[in-house]
């Protein structure tokens, strides 16, 4: 049988890349995305929504569907999660949401997780209770657990329990998969059996993927379309792969090449080619017959899969953004909690919005400009508009700036 030909590399200018990516991600024009379907919708799309758990003004994943989800509440994603189960939390580009359906698509790191447990026998005793306790009593906490144990624990996964053994066996047992997490109150994590809330197509579902390059080739693919344009080089895009080095993302990115999974890309004045999904020429083609979408105004989330490759937002759009909520006060050049704000095909600067829910109050502490970008009146109505809408979001009934 005849190998596939890649397709032709495809040119644009870069604001047609501009375009696509914020088209893609339904961040230009009329809303592409609405209610509690277009919260799913995207989900699938992107693969997973980052996870944390700092509110300032909105969890990470909130911010990210506040800003594409026409009518989106916190409420729909907390139903879709914790009622109807079609979003599970799973660790993926680090902490995160994904859809059910790709459950099966991570049992290599449950199987890891499993085969590592089995050199601590001291764990192993204190699953045991948990497991009875959850059986007996439903989901929990691990402050509403307390295991009498002292050792130092490093998840397989993910997290470090370190010495507190009640926390250690959830986190070891999410990780093996044999619980999920059944709600969350503020920061708090309630854990529950999986049987009981993840469909047993899903749970109990062999991996689909054969060996690790065609893992590392589905998890590629799913972060190159959860960004929309991606290169090949080590990428904060990338994160969490396990065992991804340059060999198996070479390999990787030619091989989605060669059999038209991706299609090569070409912006003018980049030297490094990007790639998009093949599903996704179509829009390209849209953005070839040069559209003038509807501008919005947006508030980006810190941890957006938009700008999950930052260097890539800087070679594009010329913007460069730091979350600084981890930079020692002294040396934050904007705030604590600051926002990128998008209007139109540009970032025109940065927003620190802070969130008073018992006052009902949105406080617009600080607005920070790009260099030649001047508030003119169209952009000072679009930018109310957007504030307004974000304080609904935050259940504030007034803007305070």
């Amino acid at each position: 049988m005849a190998k596939q030909q890649p397709a032709q590399i495809m040119k644009l200018t870069n604001r047609q890349a501009r375009q696509f990516m914020l088209l893609k991600h339904g961040l230009l024009g009329e809303y592409k995305f609405a209610g509690k379907q277009g919260v799913l919708d995207f989900v699938r799309q992107v693969g997973c929504l980052q996870f944390d758990p700092i509110d300032v003004c909105g969890k990470n994943a909130e911010l990210v569907l506040q800003s594409r989800i026409n009518g989106f509440t916190k409420e729909l994603l907390d139903e879709l999660l914790y009622t109807e189960r079609s979003l599970v939390d799973y660790p993926d580009k680090n902490l995160a949401i994904i859809p059910v359906e790709d459950w099966p698509y991570f049992e290599r790191y449950r199987q890891a997780a499993r085969q590592h447990a089995e050199h601590y026998p001291e764990m192993q005793a204190l699953t045991e209770q948990v497991r009875t306790h959850i059986q007996q009593q439903g989901a929990l906490s691990s402050d509403e657990l307390k295991l009498d144990g002292d050792f130092t624990w490093q998840s397989a996964i993910h997290w470090s329990g370190g010495n507190n053994a009640s926390r250690s066996v959830l986190e070891q047992m999410y990780s093996t998969g044999e619980l999920i997490i059944h709600h969350k109150k503020g920061t708090r994590k309630y854990y529950d059996i999986a049987e009981k809330h993840v469909d047993p197509v899903y749970l109990h579902a062999e991996d689909p993927l054969p060996d690790e390059l065609a893992h590392y080739k589905w998890r590629v693919l799913r972060r190159i379309g959860a960004v929309g344009l991606l290169w090949n080089r080590a990428s904060d895009a990338l994160l969490n792969i396990w065992g991804l080095k340059a060999k198996q993302r070479n390999e990787a990115f030619s091989q989605l090449l060669q059999e038209s999974h991706i299609l090569a890309v070409e912006v003018e004045h980049m030297k490094d080619t990007l790639y998009c999904r093949a599903e996704d020429l179509p829009l390209i083609e849209a953005v070839l017959d040069n559209p003038e979408p509807k501008l919005r105004c947006e508030l980006i989330a810190p941890l957006d899969n938009f700008i999950w490759d930052r260097k890539l937002i800087h070679a594009l759009f010329g913007f460069d953004y730091t979350w600084e909520i981890y930079t020692p006060a002294s040396k934050r050049k904007f705030g604590h909690y600051v926002l990128p704000l998008l209007y139109g095909e540009s970032f025109i600067g940065r927003v620190e919005v802070i969130a008073e829910r018992k006052e009902k109050r949105l406080i617009v502490k600080n607005i920070w400009y790009e260099k030649g970008v001047k508030p003119t009146k169209r952009l000072r109505t679009a930018l109310d508009a957007c504030f307004r809408q974000f304080a609904r979001f935050n259940g504030c009934e007034t803007i305070v700036e």
